[in-house]
């Protein structure tokens, strides 16, 4: 994915509004829903992600030091900005020199001096025959000397839809390997998938699933919730409309006498199929004024009881 902040526009030192409006924007044009152009599809799922990113005030931060790249993975190096040796050439306080290392056995320790066979030293004494030593490792970054079977983490960023229908998408593991895996239908977020075999040394890859927002919809449970804009006329007369939800476009009726707010509901085109597709009604009058309905209404006797109730 290229530079997240290039995808949607927007500077380096944008605010979180100004991300959330960039991107709006964007998925207004570029939905699937909306545009079924397909390199268009491919742009909504690189702008999703990269709002995924950006719009998490803890994501944004770990990017923007160059801990994870545009696809929320660690970087080889993170920010402790390790050289090639394995060690940071950094310097602390003081004006002192920091070196950590990075799992480093105390057996090829050892032969890095030698042997110190004859002296009775043992490195493996000396670290609590630990597999290393010093500090902690940089993000992302494995040693060649790390125990056989270690699982490893990631974070893959879902499309909201993926997650509803389920689906393939592809993962990039941390040595440059990419692999296609399946994302159950109805996935909650946070969930953590299990790559057998593809950590480190014959371990596991273990895949948190970051599910994305959605410009049009948001989930309670089981079910998806979406406002959907309708005409004055359409409310008063009813009318059939055109609604995009994650599993394809359905007709509804909108019964005549329609309120703003009333909520009509779509069975079993919820989660997986198991939960409902809610659609709240949202009537949405001209920008400009209407000179006959500005007439109408004046001299309309509206025979309706006062609706504020408080």
């Amino acid at each position: 994915m290229a530079n997240p902040y290039d995808l949607l526009g927007v500077s380096k030192t944008a605010s979180d509004a100004e991300i959330k409006r960039a991107y709006h924007k964007l998925a207004r044009t570029l939905h699937p829903d909306v545009n079924p152009d397909k390199k268009a599809a491919e742009k909504f799922k690189s702008v999703s992600a990269a709002y995924e990113l950006l719009s998490d005030k803890e994501k944004r931060k770990r990017f923007d030091e160059g801990v994870i790249d545009e696809n929320g993975n660690p970087t080889p190096f993170g920010a402790g900005a390790y050289d090639r040796s394995g060690f940071n050439s950094g310097f602390g306080g003081g004006g002192r020199t920091q070196y950590r290392t990075q799992n480093i056995r105390p057996e090829d320790l050892a032969a890095m001096f030698g042997g110190m066979g004859g002296s009775g030293f043992n490195f493996a004494d000396l670290f609590g025959g630990m597999g290393g030593f010093g500090g902690r490792q940089s993000s992302g970054f494995r040693s060649g000397y790390e125990r056989a079977g270690q699982d490893v983490s990631y974070e893959l960023s879902v499309p909201f839809d993926l997650a509803v229908t389920g689906g393939e998408t592809t993962v990039a593991l941390g040595n440059g390997k990419r692999i296609k895996i399946k994302v159950p239908a109805g996935v909650a977020d946070e969930a953590t998938l299990r790559l057998k075999g593809q950590g480190q040394n014959g371990g596991d890859a273990l895949i948190k699933i970051r599910i994305q927002t959605s410009p049009l919809y948001t989930r309670e449970g089981n079910n998806i919730v979406m406002t959907v804009p309708i005409t004055l006329k359409e409310a008063v007369l009813g009318a059939r409309v055109t609604i995009p939800t994650p599993s394809g476009a359905v007709a509804m009726k909108v019964p005549p006498s329609s309120s703003s707010g009333k909520m009509l509901r779509l069975k079993g085109k919820g989660v997986a199929g198991k939960g409902d597709f809610l659609v709240r009604l949202s009537i949405v009058l001209p920008d400009r004024a209407d000179k006959e309905l500005t007439a109408f209404a004046e001299n309309w006797r509206d025979p309706t009881p006062n609706p504020r109730k408080f």
